[in-house]
């Protein structure tokens, strides 16, 4: 795959201290979170950890997506949400790895017509455009 020159419009900049088990800090100051292991992988899980930040992020994009998708459908997409599960595990070949799951509740439009819209939407998410073949990404309709 080639990388595309995008017009930028925002860079977000957050510094990692001590990796998995330190903390994360945006350079605005409006993030600012300790990070830990969560418990399935023998830490502590007293902060948060990359996948649920990930989670966060994927699914405030996605949901952004979803709305751009139904104004130009013009479907009414009030009172939805998208929910993000990312997991980790190892891969065959030794390393980590990922995958997401994407679940959208679209309460005022049939079943459908809800999921034509989360897969519009995850043609037009730039968080499904980055990890589009690199992992896997299942779309639901919850």
């Amino acid at each position: 795959m080639s990388i595309q020159k995008i017009d930028v419009a925002y860079t977000a900049v957050a510094t990692a201290e001590n990796g998995r088990d330190g903390r994360v800090s945006s350079d605005d100051g409006q993030l600012d979170v300790v990070v830990n292991p969560p418990k399935a992988m023998g830490g502590s899980g007293a902060g948060t950890n990359p996948e649920q930040l990930f989670a966060a992020g994927y699914s405030a994009c996605f949901q952004g997506a979803l709305g751009v998708v139904a104004r130009q459908e013009k479907a009414d997409i009030s009172g939805s949400t998208v929910t993000a599960s990312v997991s980790i595990g190892k891969t065959e070949a030794g390393g980590f790895g990922l995958e997401v799951a994407i679940s959208a509740s679209i309460p005022n439009v049939d079943a459908a017509t809800a999921q034509a819209l989360i897969e519009k939407a995850h043609q037009v998410c730039p968080y499904s455009n980055a990890t589009r073949g690199n992992i896997n990404v299942e779309l639901s309709v919850a």
